[in-house]
Parts: C-alpha cells; structure tokens; sequence
C-alpha cells in the first residue's frame, strides 16, 4: 500500500510517499481503508520531533513511527478479536495519536473510532477527530460549560476554535469570539455572539467578564485567565515560556485553569457525529488536498493561518 513515511525529524520536505506493507489486524482493532485524512499541529510537531521532550515518546533520535497521521475517515476492511460495534463495510472516522493513518489502510483500535452520520462526506469526517475532541472536551469535560454561560473563545477561527464555536452554541453558552479582522464574518456564522478583533483591540486589556475562557491560540497570560474569566482552559500554545509561565502561575494561584491533551473515545466521537448529523456544528474545510500534497498540507497548517480544516483524500 501507498503510505507518507518519515526515517528522520525535518520540515515537510523529509516526507515521502512509498509503498510498505498493509498494516496487520490486532485483536480489539479494525482494519480501516483510508479515504481522507485531515493535517493537525499534532502531526508537524510529531514530524520535527518539537518540543524536544516529547522526543521521549516518539523517538529520541528519529522517529519510532514511519508513518505519519492521525485522524482519518473510511471504510472498515476487517474486525480484529473482541470488536463487536463494527462490521466489514462501516463508514468510520477516528484518530490515534501514534501515527499510521496517512496511509491508504490503518489498523485503529476499535475505542478510537465511531460511525460516520449517514449523509456526511468522507472529507468532512476527517476533519473532526482531533479538532472536534478537542473542542467538546475542553468545553464540557474540562471547561464544565453550563447552559447559559458565557464563555471566551481566543483562536475561534481555526481548526478547533471553529469547532468551539459552534459546540458552545450548541449546548446554550453566550459566545464571544477572538478572531482577526479578516475573519469576523466567518465566526459570526458560526454562531458567534460577539467578536473581537485581536488585531484591532488588544485581548490582554480586555475588561469583559466571562464564566470560561477557552485559549485554543495559547498567547493568553494567567494574569488574562484572571482578569475576565472565573475559570478556564489553555487548549494551544505559542511558545513554550508562555505555557510554562501559565502552568507555574497556575501551580501557586487558586484561579481554575485546566491544561489537557484530548483523548479520543468512541462516546465523544458519537457525541460529535451526533451533533453534525442534527446540523448543530459543521467542519469548514479551507483547502482539500490529494494524497499526493500531504507535506504540502502540512506546511499550509504550520503557518497557523488556516480559517477551519485542512483535508486531504485518497484516490488516483
């Protein structure tokens, strides 16, 4: 099978397309055929080693995964030991943070995947696992959002604040939204009830006061978390001194601030099919790339700029 290798940590240019051999079926595990995937910060910090820490999870020295990937979508091929909520021919979408999925086959662990809503598309699908858990968790596992809340989102735009967005709306917060001029329109869209833009007001002298602040960008200070909210989530961060500063500053204050990485779980991913197939939240896909431009899709969402998702489709 065609898979997207990496032997060394590098940039997008160390990918290579290659053909190696189709994963084999584990107990527990379901053997899916790939047809879209979408790209995640998750997959260019896996691909440069960065930061160096989690090089004790990936490999010290190069990478212990070939293939890259995480979240993708697709048609089950076979069903592993012990797998009873999947059958040959399922339309799936799931995640694994071990890699292995920008691949035309992937051996996901059956926990990690949920069905495909009926009239969803398969690019569509591949861009929710990890953005779309990332939302709802740090809204609701870790945010603790109440119906009528008022929540902050800072990064509302991109892959997971777009999601955060629409999630809150959906279970009946008061959103506020930070975004760039250039984006007001598209998070107004998404259900924002308010937006403010970074590049017009500075966030750090914000007055507003708010019951959750969710940071998906990862610039905001303890001091922000403080100010305008009662509690909070850092989901992104820019540099590692500014999350280091938050997490030390948490670590003396009594102020809530939760810091996670999502996990996936079939429950949440059914939660999110849920909620896309009663047309409550939706993935705004920026760019589709073929199989082909993955390392280019890669170096798309590096830049941080993109407005939604990024997917990428299998085929000729």
């Amino acid at each position: 099978m065609k898979a997207i290798t990496k032997t060394k940590y590098g940039g997008p240019e160390v990918l290579q397309l290659e053909e190696v051999e189709k994963p084999y079926l584990k107990d527990g595990h379901i053997l899916v055929k790939v047809i879209a995937n979408s790209a995640n910060p998750a997959d260019w910090h896996s691909l440069r080693g960065e930061p160096f820490f989690a090089r004790f999870s990936f490999g010290l020295f190069k990478p212990k995964d070939k293939i890259l990937g995480a979240d993708f979508s697709g048609i089950v091929e076979a069903v592993g030991k012990n797998v009873e909520q999947f059958k040959v021919g399922d339309r799936v979408f799931g995640e694994s943070l071990q890699g292995g999925a920008f691949a035309e086959y992937t051996c996901a662990a059956a926990n990690v995947c949920a069905l495909m809503p009926a009239a969803a598309s398969f690019p569509e699908m591949a861009a929710v696992p990890i953005a779309g858990l990332t939302a709802l968790q740090s809204l609701i596992t870790h945010g603790k959002l109440k119906r009528g809340e008022s929540v902050l989102i800072n990064g509302s735009s991109g892959g997971v604040g777009h999601f955060t967005v629409q999630i809150a709306k959906a279970y009946g917060a008061k959103v506020t939204a930070v975004c760039s001029s250039k984006n007001i329109e598209f998070v107004k869209i998404l259900g924002a009830d308010q937006v403010i833009a970074y590049d017009k007001e500075n966030i750090s002298q914000h007055d507003g006061k708010y019951d959750l602040i969710i940071d998906t960008h990862g610039n905001l200070s303890h001091q922000d978390y403080k100010r305008m909210g009662k509690r909070g989530v850092m989901v992104g961060f820019t540099t590692m001194g500014n999350m280091l500063s938050v997490l030390i500053n948490t670590a003396f204050s009594k102020f809530p601030l939760a810091q996670f990485t999502a996990e996936a779980n079939t429950k949440d991913l059914e939660t999110l099919a849920t909620l896309i197939q009663d047309k409550k939240i939706k993935a705004h896909l920026e760019k589709t790339y073929s199989y082909h431009e993955i390392p280019e899709a890669i170096r798309y969402i590096e830049a941080m700029h993109t407005k939604g998702k990024v997917a990428m489709v299998w085929g000729n």
